[in-house]
């Protein structure tokens, strides 16, 4: 699994069937590589915007049937051609990733799952078109655990995103419980501190949760590869719960000894 914000996704799993991990890695260089710009170096705003539109523009010619210069979307465009893929979702994860360029806290739940909406469920919709199961109700859970997966990876990050002066944690829910960003800034996990964070935890389980079900929609080894992403979320949580929410001294990550526990769960549940 890779770092960042896509340390989650399923890049050319092994559990996947073989003619599908191509695709899937192809998909993976655009979210990554477009993810670097808005997070990677010390390039300014205006720059790094201006590479995120370098990608619209090559997505605009996929559209109009262009041929590309670029490797990456030389093969994105085979995919997509391929698969039939909406060029919407790969345009909701440019937005996602320019918004982190400009916009750094928000101010309740309904902008952080907006955000998710676009940054990390597009992702999901787009595993669904290559699986051939893009139907409402699949969308419905893939999203419920795109999004699970995303506010996982923000808890496990919170020191880490501190220090790229980005704050997940919802503004309103912050002040409920009564924590500073000077908390955060101490990586001080005292008071009610972790109070807020198992409120956090528990609604991305519940999240993770109802659409675990889809697991159980997609037959065979694609099923088995959401349910293992399903156990591997949930197996953060319960790291995180242990750890007291202290994530600035007990960042969670899922370790060797992890996966036979996860494919077991996932093989039983």
């Amino acid at each position: 699994m890779s770092a960042g914000h896509y340390e989650n996704f399923p890049v050319a799993s092994v559990l996947l069937p073989s003619h599908l991990r191509h695709p899937i890695a192809v998909i993976y260089r655009f979210a990554r590589s477009a993810d670097d710009f808005a997070d990677e170096g010390d390039l300014p705003a205006a720059q790094r915007l201006a590479q995120l539109d370098g990608y619209r523009l090559e997505l605009k010619g996929l559209e109009a049937g262009l041929e590309s210069q670029q490797r990456l979307f030389v093969d994105l465009g085979q995919v997509v051609r391929q698969y039939r893929l909406p060029l919407t979702l790969f345009h909701d994860l440019l937005d996602a990733f320019a918004q982190d360029v400009v916009k750094n806290r928000y101010a309740d739940f309904a902008q952080l799952e907006d955000y998710c909406r676009r940054s990390a469920n597009p992702v999901g919709r787009l595993l669904l078109h290559l699986f051939g199961a893009a139907t409402g109700e699949n969308f419905q859970r893939s999203d419920a655990i795109c999004t699970s997966l995303q506010l996982i990876n923000f808890w496990q990050d919170v020191g880490i995103d501190w220090h790229k002066h980005r704050v997940y944690l919802p503004q309103d829910e912050m002040q409920t419980f009564g924590v500073s960003e000077n908390q955060i800034a101490r990586g001080d996990a005292s008071g009610q501190w972790p109070a807020l964070i198992a409120f956090q935890v528990e609604r991305a389980r519940a999240l993770m949760r109802s659409g675990a079900p889809l697991g159980h929609a997609l037959p065979g080894r694609v099923g088995l590869e959401i349910r293992t992403i399903v156990q591997g979320g949930l197996r953060i949580l319960e790291k995180i719960d242990k750890a007291g929410g202290d994530v600035y001294h007990h960042r969670p990550v899922l370790k060797a000894y992890d996966w036979p526990l996860l494919l077991l769960r996932a093989l039983t549940d």
